[in-house]
């Protein structure tokens, strides 16, 4: 599964010579538009397997991430936990509070001392991931540990590691180039 998940990236998502800016302010001639092997149906049906796979030494109560990088992932962990027998509801983190309606933060399945596992697409610097384990914190969640499907090996690991927690991922950037 991993080959293969690592081909549908690099046919698809990795983008190597042009100049890109990050989400983390940098720039860089490596970028991943991972949303675009995270959206595609297998791409999806093997990131879900891999960390599922990933998380059965943890007792998961939910999953999550930042919306829109973590949308379509905890979306495939959720179902694919579902159809294997062993359901583990999603959720999602707004980069802010829902002005209208509930007001909320946190959107799906998410309570207060579920002990999670949060995702991202793409770690860089770490610090989007980090702003939503403060949101799931503060909400009183347990994070159990912090998963992405590529590190760009770029200090993010490094960061999330010293906030405390365990940080793993399918592929490093040497991965994928």
């Amino acid at each position: 599964m991993k080959r293969r998940l690592r081909e549908i990236l690099l046919a698809k998502s990795v983008i190597l010579g042009k100049e890109f800016r990050l989400s983390s302010g940098k720039t860089s001639n490596f970028y991943v538009d991972a949303r675009i092997t995270t959206l595609d149906p297998e791409g999806a049906f093997l990131i879900g397997n891999l960390f599922l796979e990933m998380i059965k030494e943890f007792e998961v109560d939910s999953v999550g991430g930042y919306s829109i990088g973590a949308d379509p992932i905890v979306s495939s962990i959720s179902l694919l936990s579902h159809i294997s027998g062993n359901p583990i509801p999603a959720f999602i983190i707004r980069k802010t509070e829902k002005s209208h309606g509930t007001g909320k933060q946190i959107e799906g399945n998410f309570k207060t001392g579920d002990s999670v596992v949060l995702f991202d697409d793409v770690v860089t610097s770490g610090g989007s991931i980090l702003r939503g384990a403060d949101v799931v914190r503060n909400a009183g969640g347990n994070i159990l540990s912090i998963m992405s499907v590529i590190d760009r090996e770029e200090g993010g690991r490094e960061l999330i590691e010293a906030a405390g927690y365990k940080f793993y991922s399918i592929f490093l950037k040497k991965d994928l180039i």
